[in-house]
């Protein structure tokens, strides 16, 4: 019953996701406002750790409100979501972290 309830929730949250272009990011929290939930940041992150592979959502894009990568992020750790961010031309610091003001998506 609750992965049912969830199951809208996390369709709107791959929709949004999918619209963050190339060369972009987002934060968790500005997708939850996005769709209209602005305090649902965690269930953001619940969605993207478990994306089917059919709904084929970049979720390499979103980024912690601090424009850290996720530590555990669900495809390969944070070095394939530094590299797939790379591959589209942000540049990730050191620290793993990306400058939000430079590669924030406005919507």
């Amino acid at each position: 019953m609750k992965g049912e309830v969830l199951m809208p929730l996390f369709k709107e949250i791959y929709e949004m996701c999918k619209k963050i272009p190339k060369g972009k990011v987002a934060t968790y929290g500005q997708i939850a406002i996005l769709i209209g939930r602005p305090r649902c940041a965690r269930q953001v992150g619940w969605a993207l750790h478990g994306v089917p592979e059919e709904e084929n959502v970049p979720c390499h894009r979103v980024v912690n409100r601090f424009g850290g990568l996720c530590k555990c992020f669900g495809f390969g750790g944070p070095e394939m979501q530094k590299q797939l961010l790379e591959a589209e031309g942000i540049h990730v610091r050191t620290d793993y972290t990306v400058d939000l003001k430079e590669y924030i998506w406005e919507n």
